[in-house]
């Protein structure tokens, strides 16, 4: 027995590219297990500063030094944040509050629906009835006392905010500054020459940052083009489904589901079934079918290349262990793993032949 496990071991872990890769996979999924909550704004800024050296890197083609470069992509996100406190979270945080005041009514409309169904459909004895509107109204004081300990950690909620506002962009700033002394720094730990933890980075590296800057661009594309239809048709809460809808292309597949519902559902409180319903549901099903079949081809066609059932579990699994962080990354951790399987045996044949 251990001279099988002595034959494994010297197999595939002969090469010290290997040890070095299963130690800095393994010393990451451990800093972000145990100390994920902790170093939140430093993973933050450790992604906007990878999105944005995209950025850098095309403003360095057209000739401009990195300096201006890393100046004007550091200006637009800034820029952003700036738009986004004054502008969208502001409209966002109205449109929710106007939201929870006016659920009580849109309930009561819901309910007086479903005592109406008896007359449609005889089949629907009123007992079954009394004890879906019953567990109804059990699931709305579960709602209510929700939202109640949501406001209640509002006040932790906005120091946390005044950390990231202030950590991160700094944060940001000096990783774009100083890329090139950091990523020196770390290459003295690693063994020089070219083998499967080099290969595998190569790889993930650009998957991964052509994915997340893409995420991101479906993101925006998404939310403005479902804000258009909704704000012209003075839906109400527009700016918020926009927002949902834009922030569900995260998850695949099941986000853009799901989302839909409430979109569904508030037009349908608004207008009943009537013809301004039936518009809104075209534009807004029309804008998931261009996204789901031309959008996504365009912007991950080359990034991409897994099975949907397996994009799925990625989401499951590390959604359930890192919680909105792990489903963001699913499909690029998903890459690492891939590329980690198609490297290996790649390299032991190279070193066979």
């Amino acid at each position: 027995m251990l001279d099988i496990l002595k034959d494994w071991y010297e197999k595939h872990f002969s090469d010290p590219q290997v040890v070095i890769l299963a130690l800095i996979i393994l010393s990451g999924i451990a800093i972000i297990f145990f100390l994920g909550d902790v170093l939140a704004p430093v993973l933050a800024g450790i992604v906007i500063a990878y999105v944005l050296e995209g950025l850098v890197l095309r403003i360095c083609k057209l000739g401009a030094p990195r300096s201006v470069a890393i100046a004007v992509s550091f200006s637009l996100f800034i820029t952003s944040i700036i738009l986004l406190l004054f502008g969208l979270i502001p409209l966002v945080s109205k449109q929710l509050t106007q939201l929870i005041t006016n659920l009580p009514g849109m309930l009561n409309k819901a309910q007086q629906l479903v005592m109406t169904l008896p007359e449609k459909f005889p089949a629907l004895g009123s007992d079954q009835l009394e004890k879906m509107v019953a567990s109804f109204n059990a699931e709305l004081v579960n709602l209510g006392q929700t939202l109640l300990s949501v406001s209640l950690d509002s006040v932790v909620d906005v120091f946390t905010l005044l950390v990231f506002l202030v950590v991160v962009p700094l944060l940001v700033f000096f990783l774009l500054k100083d890329k090139q002394k950091i990523v020196d720094w770390l290459q003295r730990f690693l063994p020089e020459g070219k083998g499967l933890a080099y290969q595998v980075w190569h790889d993930v590296d650009i998957k991964m940052g052509n994915y997340i800057r893409g995420k991101l661009l479906e993101i925006l594309i998404v939310g403005v083009a479902t804000f258009i239809p909704l704000k012209i048709m003075d839906l109400n809460y527009a700016a918020t489904l926009s927002l949902f809808v834009g922030l569900s292309v995260i998850i695949p597949y099941v986000g853009a589901v799901a989302v839909t519902i409430p979109v569904a559902l508030i037009a349908w409180f608004q207008w009943g079934a009537s013809s301004e319903f039936v518009y809104l549901m075209g534009f807004y099903l029309l804008i998931q079918f261009l996204d789901g079949n031309i959008l996504v081809p365009l912007l991950f066609s080359e990034v991409v290349d897994m099975h949907p059932a397996a994009i799925i579990i990625a989401v499951l699994v590390f959604g359930g262990l890192w919680g909105v962080w792990g489903v963001f990354f699913a499909i690029p951790l998903a890459t690492l793993i891939q590329s980690v399987l198609n490297a290996w045996p790649s390299m032991q044949l190279s070193q066979s032949v």
